[in-house]
């Protein structure tokens, strides 16, 4: 079994490719199948959420590229962009992990959510496409650094 233990920072080609659905790259151990049949683990830091093009280092050096797989989802589109703050501010208020876009949302497909949006008069159509929802203000992958005063 290949042990995958580090997220890394590299423009190194990848031997290997591991596609994985939004709710196995939010895990940080998982028992799975490279995309080539090889049986593999990830045994990575908690908290870490794993995205389309991420590359990982197993123990013995391999080099695996994370590709986010296609998912049954809902995307939202509309001309107007008050509409798709609306619909953001509506799917929030139901803690829905959310694809933000300048063109659209995304979200796990929902019909009951997609009833609601289109009573909002927006564009909502069911996919099979890659999931990429934000991460959240407050997560591990934010930017603000924490090394100054707060005085």
């Amino acid at each position: 079994m290949i042990k995958i233990t580090n997220k890394i920072d590299s423009n190194v080609d990848a031997k290997f490719t591991l596609t994985l659905a939004f709710e196995s790259r939010q895990k940080a151990r998982l028992h799975t199948q490279l995309d080539s049949g090889e049986e593999a683990g990830l045994f990575l830091p908690r908290g870490m959420i794993l995205r389309g093009g991420d590359k990982l280092q197993a123990e013995s050096g391999e080099i695996i590229e994370i590709i986010a797989a296609n998912e049954e989802v809902s995307t939202v589109t509309s001309s107007d962009p008050l509409l798709l703050m609306r619909a953001s501010y509506h799917l929030g208020n139901r803690h829905v992990p959310l694809e933000v876009k300048p063109t659209y949302l995304r979200f796990h497909y929902d019909h009951v959510l997609n009833e609601m949006l289109e009573h909002l008069n927006l564009s909502v159509s069911k996919e099979s496409a890659p999931f990429e929802p934000e991460s959240g203000a407050y997560s591990k992958g934010h930017s603000h650094t924490h090394s100054h005063s707060h005085e």
